[in-house]
C-alpha cells in the first residue's frame, strides 16, 4: 500500500473524484516541448511519456503543425484494486504556428524513450545565398 503525506494533493484527489475526473487529464493541450535550430532545420521535441506511436498523430495544414496523443490505461487483470493514480489519461494535443520558411513538405519524425522529435528543414529559398551582378566586363557578388 501507498502511503501520501501531501493535504493539498488529497484534496486534489477527493475533488476529482466528487466531479468524476479522476485520473484524466483536466486541460487537453498539456504536452511539454521543446524547439531549437540545428544547422539545416529546426527541430522541436515533445514529450510523450506512456504514448505507444500508434497513439500518435501528427498532421500540418498549411503552416499549422498539430501533434496529438492518447495515452490509455495499462491493461490490468480482474483482480487489481487501484490503490494510488496520478498518472493523467486521454487525449494530448499541441498545435504550433511553423514560418513560410519552413519545408513542410519534408518533415521527419522519430520517437524514442517518450520523446517525439519532428526535423522540419529550412526552405531553399530561405537559405542565404549570393547573388550576382551582371553587367559589362566586371561582375561583383554580393552576399543576399
Amino acid at each position: 500500500m501507498l502511503m501520501r503525506t501531501d493535504p493539498f494533493r488529497e484534496m486534489d484527489r477527493i475533488v476529482q473524484q466528487l466531479s468524476g475526473t479522476s485520473g484524466t487529464w483536466s486541460k487537453p493541450s498539456v504536452m511539454p516541448m521543446d524547439a531549437y535550430r540545428q544547422g539545416g532545420a529546426y527541430v522541436v521535441a515533445f514529450d510523450l511519456p506512456g504514448v505507444s506511436p500508434e497513439a500518435i498523430d501528427i498532421d500540418v495544414e498549411r503552416n499549422m503543425l498539430t501533434v496529438k496523443a492518447e495515452r490509455r490505461p495499462a491493461a490490468r487483470g480482474d483482480d487489481v484494486q487501484m490503490e494510488l493514480s496520478e498518472r493523467p489519461l486521454g487525449v494530448f494535443s499541441r498545435q504550433v504556428m511553423l514560418a513560410d520558411t519552413l519545408d513542410t513538405e519534408h518533415i521527419e519524425a522519430d520517437y524514442e524513450a517518450g520523446v517525439l522529435t519532428l526535423r522540419i528543414p529550412i526552405s531553399e529559398r530561405a537559405k542565404p545565398r549570393k547573388i550576382t551582378i551582371g553587367g559589362n566586363a566586371d561582375r561583383k557578388q554580393i552576399s543576399g
